[in-house]
């Protein structure tokens, strides 16, 4: 395949994609004294028994290269209130240090990562596996505690490039 077609066929990939609705949930790992959070939108349940999640990462994140020391992370699912907290863990190349200032959170019982606040729930996992997929990795997580938040204010997800609330 040619490299112009190559790229174009990544454009209506991307684009083709972006029609697909999709989740808006923080990942959070404890590495050490840094809090490490990014927003996911390629999250999905896999089994039920056991209970197990999985999201993915781009293979140079700093939250990924974390996963190789720290194998529990936590999974906040957003409500429509958290489009700043989204974001904000968006950003590309945003500091390492600091990236919770000013984002509503509070520390798992299990991981010690940050669980986003407000948020229509909350996971913590430890990682069952992680697989290269490209240019991001699948992180595949064993839950080891969940809860349910507040349905009151709708969800958040991602369609067509911006950040939407259901009510």
């Amino acid at each position: 395949m040619s490299e112009v077609r190559s790229e174009q066929l990544v454009h209506d990939f991307r684009a083709t994609m972006a029609r697909l609705p999709g989740g808006v949930t923080v990942v959070a790992v404890r590495h050490g004294r840094l809090d490490l959070a990014m927003t996911a939108t390629a999250v999905a349940s896999v089994s039920l028994r056991p209970p197990m999640v999985l999201f993915c990462v781009h293979t140079d994140a700093r939250l990924r290269e974390a996963l190789d020391e720290v194998d529990s992370w936590a999974l906040s699912i957003l409500d429509g209130s958290g489009s700043v907290a989204a974001e904000r863990l968006a950003e590309p190349g945003r500091p390492a240090v600091g990236q919770l200032v000013g984002i509503e959170h509070r520390r798992g019982p299990h991981s010690g990562a940050a669980l986003i606040e407000p948020a229509q729930g909350w996971l913590e996992c430890r990682t069952a596996w992680i697989r290269t997929a490209g240019d991001h990795d699948v992180v595949v997580g064993d839950v080891v505690d969940v809860a349910a938040g507040s349905t009151g204010t709708g969800g958040l997800v991602h369609h067509l490039g911006r950040l939407r609330t259901l009510s």
